[in-house]
This record gives structure tokens, sequence and C-alpha cells, in this order.
């Protein structure tokens, strides 16, 4: 099956070059020759490595890999463009870790398993007036990920194969539709999941006439395959967005969530859940100061899920909340970013970032642990940038307790 859908989605790529190239003018032809020409070629290297120290499980993890990818997106030629990017990922050193594919069950999870991909192959035209239509492999990150995401942290990250429009032809409204027929997960090439077929519908409204707030209301509806259909879910919500500038260099920032979630397609669970969210922000000079809540409801047995979210980003880096327990979740959390000025090697500073969370169940009164968390981002010259983090969660008796520590080195061209 992946083999086929491999060989069908370079099949529509080479068409696509093929339909470009087709007999022409000799003025359309220097048009489309200088389409390549003035083309881009992409190229990102990450080099890491992600130890993991995790209570109950024999061995500690300590995972040495590496992700290249290579690709091209050509200029616009009659309104097309085209974009082909190939991906892979690979282990060097012993293999101390599980990768959720090599059967390392000793060692703790870092899911950042051996694949080679194609990870973007699409087709872009903008001849309608307002209007972007993508069809074809692609990235897709709405709003901020909380819902539908690339999760851009793990080595292979997660894709679509989809068509995908926006349009803005009303005046501060933003319309933006997917419709999805297969996700290609984190976890790569060999494994049982690493892709599966869907028959997904997304739509999001953006409105942004008020000065200081943003709207975006959404539907998703998300139907995947048998194996997957416990994560068939319709999702509806409205989510909200603003700042407002305080005196002299302080500005304050907010922001609102609230979603309903239920069961979808083939999905048989009975699931009718929600989740909400309110934050607030300081900004002053080169630091932001945060505090949320977020919550997701439960009945004991299925809770509130977000399967296409990059859920790294939010409930704590050590990744234990990334499915959400059957009692929902209640986490509050605290963070404190900071831009440090230029210094030594480091021309454009570093951006050092804590948080601390304190998660319980929505249903009932589990401690489900506290984590805590340090990330420092260290952007140099020339493309690169060092990554590190470290994360140390306790379960307080719920789930096991684990510190994870990593470090990697990013080159982007």
């Amino acid at each position: 099956m992946k083999a086929s859908i491999a060989a069908n989605m370079l099949t529509f790529f080479v068409a696509s070059i093929s339909m470009l190239a087709s007999p022409m003018s000799s003025k359309a032809e220097e048009s489309l020759a200088q389409a390549l020409e003035n083309g881009k070629f992409l190229t990102n290297i990450r080099i890491r490595y992600e130890y993991v120290d995790q209570d109950g499980i024999a061995n500690d993890a300590q995972a040495k890999t590496a992700r290249v990818r290579l690709g091209y997106e050509t200029g616009s030629w009659k309104d097309f463009s085209l974009l082909g990017e190939i991906d892979g990922t690979t282990h060097f050193g012993s293999e101390e870790f599980n990768s959720t594919v090599n059967g390392k069950t000793t060692y703790p999870i870092v899911a950042d398993p051996d694949s080679f991909r194609l990870n973007r192959a699409n087709l872009k035209y903008t001849g309608l007036q307002d209007t972007t239509a993508k069809i074809g492999r692609q990235r897709i990150i709405l709003g901020d990920a909380r819902f539908v995401g690339n999760v851009g942290w793990r080595q292979n990250e997660q894709t679509f194969d989809s068509l995908r429009v926006t349009n803005t032809a009303i005046s501060n409204v933003k319309i933006d539709y997917s419709y999805i027929w297969q996700v290609n997960s984190i976890f790569g090439s060999e494994a049982a999941l690493g892709d599966f077929s869907s028959n997904s519908h997304l739509i999001d409204i953006q409105y942004s006439e008020l000065p200081y707030l943003n709207i975006t209301g959404f539907g998703h509806w998300l139907d995947f395959e048998e194996a997957k259909k416990s994560s068939s879910l319709a999702t509806y919500g409205v989510r909200l967005k603003g700042n407002i500038k305080g005196p002299k260099t302080i500005k304050f920032g907010y922001g609102a969530t609230i979603a309903h979630q239920e069961n979808y397609a083939d999905n048989n669970a009975d699931v009718s859940e929600d989740y909400y969210a309110v934050s607030g922000s300081v900004l002053w000079k080169n630091m932001t100061a945060r505090l949320g809540y977020d919550v997701f409801t439960g009945n004991g047995t299925v809770a509130f899920q977000t399967p296409l979210a990059t859920g790294h980003k939010f409930q704590g880096l050590a990744d234990v909340f990334l499915t959400t327990p059957g009692d929902g979740l209640e986490d509050f959390h605290v963070s404190l970013a900071y831009q440090t000025p230029s210094f030594f090697y480091f021309p454009k500073g570093i951006n050092v970032q804590a948080a601390y969370h304190d998660f319980s169940a929505e249903n009932g009164s589990t401690d489900m642990g506290s984590e805590v968390d340090i990330l420092a981002i260290f952007p140099l010259d020339h493309g690169f940038k060092i990554v590190t983090m470290y994360a140390d969660y306790d379960g307080a008796n719920f789930a096991a307790d684990r510190q994870k520590f990593s470090f990697g080195l990013n080159y982007n061209f």
C-alpha cells in the first residue's frame, strides 16, 4: 500500500512537470525556463541527541538521530508553481531507544524511527482572485497548531495528502478549507500506520476587523480508516486572540478557545466532550510572562482528543499527555520567556523559555502530576541554530516519572 501511495504521489509530481513542459511557443518556453530558474532549493538538516530516563523502564534512552530534507520550489508560471521535497531520517551509533518500530521495548520511546519518504509534493495555483489552491502532499498548520499541525519537533514531520484552498475575497475575512485523503504521520515509512487513509474536511474562518481581537471559527470533521476509527471525530469551536498596548513598552496579550467534540463517521464510541482554554500574557521589553488554564473534559472512558495536533507544543515537553486520559485533563501553566541581547558568538542573542505545569483530572480529583520545562534556542549565522530542551515530569503516582534532555544542531537554507 505504501509503495503504491508513494508511486501515485511521484506520478502526480512528474505529470505536473510534464504538463508544464508540454510543447509551447518560444516565449512561453522562455517564461517556463525563468520560472524554473527563479525557484529556490530547500535544504534542512537536523542532528539531535535525545536522552530519556523513565521510571519503570529498564534502560535509559539515548537516541542519536539525523534528518535531511532536500527539495525544490519553482517560481510561478501562468499562476502555477511546483514544490517537491524528500525526507530521510536515520539513527547513528547504537540504537538505544524505542523508536516505536524497532522493537527496543526495554528503552523509553523517542519517536524518531528510521524513514525515507516523499515529504512534500504539491502544485499551487494563484490564478483566481484572492484565492490560493494547493493540491498534493503538503504541510498544514492551522492557527497555533492546537488542533492541526505538522508536529515539527519530531524528525519525521506530519504531512497531509490534501486539497487546500484559502480565500480572502471578503474584507478582513480569511476562509481556509482543506480536504484530506491521507495522513502521513511522524512514525515514518516503516510503521504499520505510518500513513493512513482519510476522508476528512477542515474549515477555519478568520475575522480580523476588530482592532484588538482576532476571531476564528472552525469545524473539523475527521474520518479515518478502520484501524484509526476511534480518532474519527467532529470538532466545532471558536478561538479568540488579541493584544493591547499598555504604558511605555508594555503590551498585554490574551486568548481564549472553546470547542465541542462528538464521535463522527465510523466511530461508534459515545463522545460528547468539550475543550476550553484561557491565557493572558505581559510583554515587557525582551521578556514575556504568560499564565494559562486548559481543560479537556472526560467521562472516565473517553475524553476530548486532538489527533492531528502538534501536541508537543502544549501540555509539557515530556509528552506525557499527547493522548488525553479518560478522566480528562486540567492544565494550569505559567511560563517566562526572555530574549537576551547579542553576545560572544550569538549575534541574535539567546531565546530562553521556562514553564511550569500542574496537571489534574477534569473528572474527579486525581492529581496527574506536575512538570518543569526549559527550552533554549541559540540562533547562529549562516542558517545554523542550536536547540536544547529539558523536561522533568513528576507523575504523583498517576504516571511514570521521567526526565528528558535533548541537544540539536539545525541548518536551514
